[in-house]
């Protein structure tokens, strides 16, 4: 299955705007977006719960459309448009002599680019979860989490470029991106609850259920991760790819995906008929309709031989399911604050323990 060429200009051409190289704009793009999100920060000294969730919500949106941008630098087969990491070619840490066309090195190098700005939100949140009052141990430690991961995803990125594109080297750094989506989740739901015990707000099934979506959805994600790491976008031409009939790992992904549906089905049948807080309906509804668009993306894009742009929007619903299927577990329970005749009882919960328990 082959989709349209990918875009290319001469190795030798070098892209100019305004009689600039077109790096020059991309690094002062990305300048001027760090001292922008730096100004709007400004209010971070004095967090408010309100100003805090603004800025929690800005990284949940931030880290799940890096994973969007790396997607168009694969389909586009400028994964090697920058041979080298953290430098962009042996010698330079900008694309000068590339050996890659310069449209793909500009894609690759501005994708990197996009890394600082969503590492300043990350730093930004951190600054604003240390300065609340009264301090809050679990949103400073999520916070400290981001930006770490982050992190992470620039070593991995390197991994992926030394590795000329290994799909296990792609597929890990799209998982790494989605992890650290939960930590935004669970900052974005916590920062606007006490600190005191768990509590759950549905019946034990339903919660149950909400919370086998989200292993699940994990391994619906790495599947998919093999289904893109057999297909024909790999990054580059030369890039290796897994041995795997197409169409199996197709399906076996395909499988996943009705079972993280008839799930989602459950949940909401569940929360009608033991008439569920509304917060869990609405986000059991809101995945519905995620899951929809998203099976609807990936069955066209299969029909179609898989064409880049659909490529790009099947990674964009992924992302949105993925926080839809998190926003509904984190639905299910809610933090309160203890009460004069004592603590609500905990609910067990893994993600709780390791201080990642859900809310509201």
């Amino acid at each position: 299955m082959t989709g349209s060429p990918p875009l290319a200009a001469a190795a030798t051409d070098e892209l100019v705007l305004l009689g600039q190289p077109f790096w020059v704009w991309q690094v002062a793009l990305a300048v001027l977006g760090v001292v922008v999100l730096a100004l709007l920060a400004r209010t971070i000294w004095q967090p408010t719960t309100r100003s805090l969730r603004w800025w929690a919500l800005g990284n949940i949106v931030v880290n799940s459309g890096i994973a969007v941008t790396g997607a168009t630098v694969r389909v586009t087969s400028s994964g090697l448009g920058c041979s080298e990491w953290p430098k962009c070619t042996p010698e330079s840490f900008v694309p000068v002599g590339v050996e890659h066309a310069a449209l793909n090195a500009a894609i690759e190098f501005g994708n990197r680019t996009l890394t600082f700005l969503v590492l300043a939100v990350g730093v930004i949140v951190l600054v604003a979860a240390v300065r609340t009052r009264p301090k809050r141990r679990d949103l400073v430690f999520m916070a400290a989490i981001v930006p770490v991961g982050v992190l992470g995803q620039g070593v991995v990125g390197g991994i992926t470029v030394w590795t000329d594109l290994h799909p296990a080297a792609v597929g890990s750094h799209f998982v790494l991106s989605t992890l650290v989506v939960i930590v935004t989740v669970a900052l974005y739901v916590r920062c606007r609850e006490p600190q005191g015990p768990l509590k759950r707000t549905v019946t034990r099934p339903l919660h149950r259920t909400a919370t086998a979506m989200v292993p699940l959805g994990l391994v619906l994600i790495v599947a998919g991760t093999v289904v893109t790491g057999t297909g024909p976008h790999g990054g580059d031409a030369a890039a290796p790819r897994w041995g795997f009939d197409l169409e199996v790992v197709t399906r076996i992904h395909s499988v996943l995906a009705w079972a993280v549906s008839a799930l989602a089905v459950a949940v909401v049948v569940m929360a009608i008929a033991t008439r569920a807080p509304q917060v869990v309906r609405r986000q059991a509804w809101l995945l519905i309709a995620a899951i929809i668009v998203q099976g609807t993306i990936g069955y066209v894009q299969y029909a179609l031989h898989l064409p880049e742009w659909l490529v790009v929007l099947h990674v964009l619903g992924s992302t949105v399911t993925w926080v839809a299927i998190l926003r509904l577990y984190f639905a299910t329970t809610e933090r309160t604050a203890p009460t004069a005749s004592g603590p609500a009882a905990e609910v067990p919960d893994a993600a709780g323990a390791a201080g990642l328990a859900p809310g509201r």
